[in-house]
């Protein structure tokens, strides 16, 4: 039965094993990791609810899959639940930053099924278990270290990785996000456009003043010139002519009162 080469861990866990002779091991639960190299060695099933005994599965055992089972060949290996919590593994680990600020938990993995070699993680904020929440994909080049629960990664936020699946919740803050930046590219463009006007404004009015300006003086030097025209030889001349201006305009102002 063919099955795609690179398979999504939780794929396995909604899937029952069942075996060449047929009879049915129980869902898979947890995945058998060897943490140092990012490999996946095989699962884990639980054949029954009532017992604490666990079947291990190799992961070259897998033969086929379906939309509900997995199909094995050979043996499995029995254990105990409390021995398999002993086991290394990077699943349900908590993801840290550059900085040390816990961030969220490994929530999947993408494994190759020949070789078993991780491709790369899927992290969450909250518990993997709750419906719809988002995932982003992080790369084995991204962690720096790994400790038995926790590995460090090379970024500052979850917004430093791409996205693989996003909740309602994160497409509504993701496209907050692009509205308050396509507001501010408008805001700014508006205030650019302003600020263009108002400098076009104040240019356009010293030219005025500057054009008013000219004018006056222009006005001053015909005035200047008007007087400079005038056939007057000397200022004896000059002052002679306002004396007869001052007399005449007196004469006429006796004329109009009525009382000399």
């Amino acid at each position: 039965m063919a099955f795609p080469t690179k398979l999504l861990f939780s794929d396995l866990l909604k899937h029952n094993v069942r075996c060449e002779n047929g009879i049915d091991h129980g869902p898979v639960i947890s995945p058998w990791m060897h943490p140092p190299v990012h490999r996946v060695l095989g699962w884990v099933s639980r054949p029954s609810n009532l017992r604490l005994q666990r079947e291990v599965w190799r992961l070259n055992q897998l033969k086929g899959i379906n939309q509900q089972e997995i199909y094995v060949k050979g043996p499995s290996s029995l254990s105990d639940q409390q021995t398999l919590d002993r086991l290394p593994t990077l699943m349900n680990a908590n993801v840290f930053n550059r900085s040390g600020q816990k961030l969220g938990l490994i929530a999947d993995f993408v494994f190759e099924q020949n070789q078993g070699i991780i491709q790369y993680y899927l992290v969450s904020r909250t518990n993997p278990l709750i419906p719809g929440t988002s995932r982003w994909r992080l790369s084995i080049s991204q962690i720096i270290d790994k400790q038995p629960g926790s590995i460090s990664c090379d970024i500052d936020t979850f917004e430093d990785l791409p996205i693989q699946k996003a909740s309602l919740k994160e497409e509504f803050l993701s496209k907050s996000r692009k509205w308050k930046s396509q507001f501010q590219d408008l805001t700014y463009n508006a205030s650019d456009r302003l600020e263009g006007w108002i400098d076009h404004q104040i240019s356009e009015s010293e030219n005025d003043t500057l054009d008013y300006s000219y004018e006056i003086s222009n006005n001053d030097d015909s005035h200047d010139d008007w007087i400079d025209s005038l056939d007057i030889d000397s200022s004896e001349e000059f002052n002679r002519m306002n004396k007869s201006k001052r007399n005449t305009s007196s004469i006429n102002e006796k004329d109009l009162d009525p009382w000399i």
